[in-house]
């Protein structure tokens, strides 16, 4: 996977102040705010960043945590997976694999077949809905 490594200044003007804090710095979101919780249509979800294809809902479960939750990326090269101690917690965090954005964590409570759940900001995902024309190629969701 090529990496896009771009200066601190550019991502501040491709990102909302929000998915700076969240993509950039690590930060969260509040549960249950996020505009993809809740989403049920058939798509794929993208790096908000990047245009990376992350997560397909097929994968996705109502996990109750508040933030939308997968049991796994699209393909295992698409997230990095990083030890955060942060907060007085040991997590696995998870990050885009292209551009290193912070999307949440992983954790080991979720249901079959895989038993993880990816528990993912909404601010740091773009949704792409099958039935659009914003179609996957190249492993890019197209359009923003």
């Amino acid at each position: 996977m090529e990496h896009l490594d771009l200066p601190e200044s550019e991502w501040r003007k491709r990102l909302t102040p929000e998915q700076y804090h969240v993509l950039r710095e690590a930060g969260t979101e509040r549960a249950f705010s996020g505009r993809y919780t809740d989403n049920k249509a058939e798509g794929i979800y993208a790096c908000a960043a990047c245009k990376l294809a992350l997560f397909d809902s097929a994968d996705k479960f109502d996990s109750g945590s508040g933030w939308p939750s997968f049991t796994r990326p699209i393909a295992a090269d698409r997230v990095s997976e990083h030890a955060d101690v942060s907060h007085g917690m040991r997590r696995v965090e998870v990050r885009c694999a292209r551009c290193d954005g912070h999307l949440g964590h992983v954790f080991a409570d979720g249901p079959p077949p895989t038993g993880l759940r990816y528990c993912v900001n909404s601010v740091g995902l773009d949704f792409r809905s099958r039935s659009s024309n914003g179609g996957i190629a190249n492993g890019e969701a197209n359009g923003s």
